[in-house]
């Protein structure tokens, strides 16, 4: 049997996640995930691959405002109705739509990060779509995540990386917003949908993984090449050119419903076999 046995939200673009009970699906992937990006004075959008210490900057959500917090710095609130200038920002290959979210982010921000940096939130006027080519027939929404709404990843596909590992690597190095339990490893490469009451879930295309793997959370600390060394001895997809980790995922229906942790999950296999495979 296949379960949820956790769930993430990450309201800013490569800043420390928030782990949920329950979480409701809107059409650009859970609520408030990925809805802030931090961008440098230049414009360009900013990641733990150029400033590891984002993974340090802890926000929170109430029902009116998200507030940051990072070691050494007072917190800062950043309303969710309150839309500045109007901005634009390259997220990869899209030109997304933003608002400027004003100076007390930006001077927090650039306080923390010693360099000028300023607080984006995404336009939701003008959506910013999934590449079509793995989509396929759905329009599948997404904010500033890499590309797509949510990510799987199997717990038992972390533990077969770990076994494979001189020390054993905690879940939010890959930063899933779905975990699953009860599957074998890399299951969730062979799923063709998942339902779950209302909601159907499709994975669409492997996860490429970066160096951000490889940066402790909790310090924010580079830790050498691993897990990218041996995920490239077993996991390289030549077609991606990168090594493959978890699945991102879009959803066919069921949007504006909940999913939560301890749901079972009815899994459609992409052949027979698989699911054979999944049921000993």
């Amino acid at each position: 049997m296949i379960s949820i046995s956790a769930l993430h939200v990450y309201p800013i673009k490569s800043c420390a996640g928030i782990a949920l009970q329950r979480a409701r699906l809107a059409a650009t992937g859970f609520e408030h995930d990925r809805e802030w990006v931090i961008v440098r004075e230049d414009g360009r959008f900013v990641t733990q691959r150029e400033q590891p210490r984002l993974a340090l900057i802890a926000p929170s959500l109430d029902p009116h405002a998200m507030t940051l917090r990072a070691p050494g710095m007072e917190p800062v609130s950043v309303s969710y109705e309150r839309q500045g200038a109007p901005a634009k920002v390259t997220v990869w290959n899209d030109e997304c739509a933003a608002f400027d979210v004003g100076d007390a982010a930006a001077t927090w921000l650039t306080t923390y990060l010693g360099a000028t940096h300023r607080l984006l939130h995404f336009d939701l006027t003008q959506p910013r779509r999934s590449k079509p080519s793995w989509t396929g027939d759905v329009q599948a929404l997404n904010q500033f995540s890499d590309g797509y709404p949510w990510l799987m990843i199997s717990e038992a596909s972390l533990a077969d990386l770990n076994s494979r590992l001189s020390q054993p690597l905690p879940m939010n190095r890959f930063r899933p917003n779905i975990v699953i339990a009860g599957a074998l490893p890399y299951a969730e490469d062979r799923i063709r949908e998942v339902h779950c009451g209302p909601v159907t879930l499709r994975p669409v295309k492997g996860c490429t993984r970066c160096v951000i793997t490889t940066t402790n959370q909790q310090t924010a600390m580079r830790e050498g090449d691993e897990p990218l060394q041996t995920l490239r001895s077993y996991r390289f997809d030549r077609k991606l050119k990168g090594v493959v980790f978890g699945q991102n995922v879009i959803a066919t229906r069921g949007i504006g419903a909940q999913l939560a942790i301890g749901d079972v999950l009815d899994a459609h296999w992409i052949d027979s076999e698989n699911e054979d495979a999944e049921r000993m």
